[in-house]
C-alpha cells in the first residue's frame, strides 16, 4: 500500500514510543532534531547514514543510539527487530522515496522530512505548557507548511503562558488533603493599560487562587480571570481606605496560610509609593514566601504617554519623583537634593497643588517653569493640561483636573509642544 498524496493528517493521533524501536535514515541537522526528540521520549533509536553530525556521532559513541554507518537497506526495517516507526531525512529525494516505499511495503509508518505530500505520517510542531499550563502538550500541523505550524504553536504557547487560554486544571486539585504551602506575589500592574503588565505578572494572574486588588492598575484583566479565581477588592481611593493597610496585610497572610497563591495586584510598581515593602515585610514576618514582580511605574510611563520624556539631552539629565499627597514637604526635600534643572515628577499631587506650587516658587523655582498634569494615563480617559508653576493651581481647577494624575514640572514639558507642532502627537 502506497501513502496517499495529502497536505496534512486526516486522522491525528499521539504515539507512545517509549521502549520501541524507531529507525532514522539520514544524519543531518533535521535527523538530529528528530533523534533528540525520540530519545527524550524514551525511544530506542537506530540510525542509518554514511555520515553524521558531531552530536549524533557522540550519541552513538556513548551508546545512546545505534549507528549503521552506511546507506539504507530494506532489511534495516526489520533487523535486528521490526521497526515501529521510521523517519527519513536524508536530503535526497530518491533515497527518501526508497525508504518510504519500503516502509509502505512493510506496513510501517514513515515520516518524510523532505516531501510531506508523500508521507504516511507527519511530525507536528510540538510544545509543552509551563506554570498553570503544565501538563498540556500542543501539537500543530500546518498543511505541510512547517513554518506556519511553528508560528501557530508559539502563539498558542504564549497565550497559555499569559493566561489568555483556559488552562486551569478542572479536576484533581480541589480534593487534595494536604495543600501545597501558599505564597504571595506582589505584582505591579502598570499605569492602566492592560497590555502594559509584564509577562510574568500576567502569568501569575492566570495561576492565582486569590487576587487582592484596588482601583489602580490593569483592573480590566480581572474580567479575564478563570471563574475559580476569587477577587478581593480592597477599594482604595484618595482619602478613602475602606480596608486599612494593616487589614490588607492580614488578608495576604491569611489566604496564603490556606495554601493559596495570592496575587496582590497594584497599579504601577509595587515599590514606588505602593506600600509593597510593608506588605512584603509583613508576609515575611509570618513565614510566607513573597515574590515581587516589578511593574511599569506611572512616574515615567504616564509622562511618556503625553509625549514628555522625564530626561532629555540638552535639557536635563536627571529627574526626581516625590509624593505630594501630604503637601509640599516631601516635594521640597526631593527638589533640594536634585540638580537645579532636574525634572520634578509628582504623584498624588492634585489636591495639594496650590500649596506645592507656592512652596516651590518660594524655594526658588521660576514661576514660568512649565507644568503638565496628565490624568488617567494610558486609559481612554487620558487628558493633559499644560500650564506654568505660577498658574498651575488655577488651571487645574479650571480644567477640573482629578486624580489619578501625574504632575511634571520642568523644561521637558516643552517637548510635548514640539511634538504637537510636528503633528506627531494627538492633543
Amino acid at each position: 500500500m502506497r501513502a496517499a498524496h495529502m497536505t496534512g493528517p486526516s486522522y491525528p493521533i499521539t504515539l507512545e514510543v517509549r521502549g520501541r524501536r524507531v529507525l532514522v535514515v539520514g544524519a543531518g541537522p533535521v535527523a538530529q532534531r528528530r533523534v533528540q526528540t525520540l530519545l527524550a521520549h524514551g525511544a530506542r533509536v537506530d540510525l542509518v547514514a554514511p555520515h553524521a553530525t558531531e552530536t549524533l556521532a557522540d550519541l552513538a559513541a556513548s551508546g545512546e543510539i545505534r549507528w549503521q554507518q552506511r546507506g539504507f537497506e530494506q532489511g534495516d526495517l526489520v533487523t535486528p527487530q521490526r521497526a515501529w516507526l521510521v523517519h527519513t531525512a536524508t536530503g535526497r529525494a530518491d533515497v527518501d522515496d526508497l525508504v518510504g516505499g519500503c516502509a509502505d511495503d512493510e506496513a510501517i509508518w514513515c515520516v518524510r522530512a523532505g516531501d510531506s505530500t508523500k508521507s504516511a505520517a507527519w511530525m507536528p510542531a510540538v510544545g509543552s505548557g509551563t506554570g498553570a499550563a503544565e501538563g498540556i502538550q500542543v501539537a500543530v500541523t500546518g498543511g505541510g507548511d512547517p513554518r506556519r505550524s511553528t508560528a501557530l504553536r508559539d502563539a498558542i504557547l504564549i497565550g497559555m503562558e499569559l493566561g489568555e487560554l483556559p488552562v486551569a486544571r478542572r479536576r484533581g486539585t480541589e480534593d487534595a488533603d494536604d495543600p501545597a504551602p501558599g505564597r504571595v506575589a506582589l505584582v505591579g500592574g502598570g499605569p492602566g493599560a492592560e497590555d502594559l503588565i509584564t509577562v510574568r505578572g500576567r502569568r501569575l494572574l492566570a495561576q492565582a487562587d486569590v487576587v487582592v486588588t484596588d482601583r489602580l492598575g490593569a483592573t480590566g484583566l480581572l474580567d479575564q480571570l478563570p471563574q475559580r479565581t476569587r477577587v478581593i477588592d480592597v477599594g482604595k481611593t484618595p482619602g478613602h481606605h475602606p480596608v486599612p493597610q494593616f487589614e490588607i496585610n492580614e488578608i495576604l497572610v491569611r489566604e496564603a496560610k490556606e495554601g493559596r497563591l495570592v496575587v496582590r495586584l497594584k497599579g504601577g510598581d509595587p515599590f514606588v509609593l505602593g506600600r509593597g515593602g510593608e506588605e512584603m515585610l509583613h508576609c515575611a514576618a509570618h513565614g510566607i514566601p513573597v515574590e515581587v514582580v516589578p511593574g511599569v511605574t506611572s512616574a515615567i510611563s504616564v509622562p511618556a504617554a503625553a509625549g514628555i520624556p522625564v530626561t532629555q539631552r540638552g535639557v536635563t539629565a536627571s529627574f526626581v519623583m516625590a509624593s505630594a499627597h501630604d503637601g509640599p514637604e516631601h516635594v521640597l526635600a526631593a527638589a533640594r537634593s536634585a540638580a537645579p534643572d532636574a525634572t520634578l515628577v509628582l504623584l498624588m499631587g492634585v489636591a495639594k497643588l496650590p500649596e506645592t506650587a507656592a512652596a516651590l516658587i518660594a524655594a526658588g523655582r521660576a514661576p514660568h517653569t512649565p507644568v503638565a498634569m496628565i490624568e488617567s494615563g494610558w486609559t481612554p480617559q487620558q487628558r493633559t493640561t499644560t500650564s506654568t508653576l505660577a498658574h498651575a493651581a488655577a488651571d487645574a481647577v479650571a480644567a477640573g483636573a482629578r486624580s489619578p494624575a501625574v504632575i511634571v514640572i520642568g523644561a521637558v514639558v516643552a517637548v510635548r509642544d514640539e511634538l504637537l507642532a510636528l503633528g506627531a502627537l494627538l492633543a
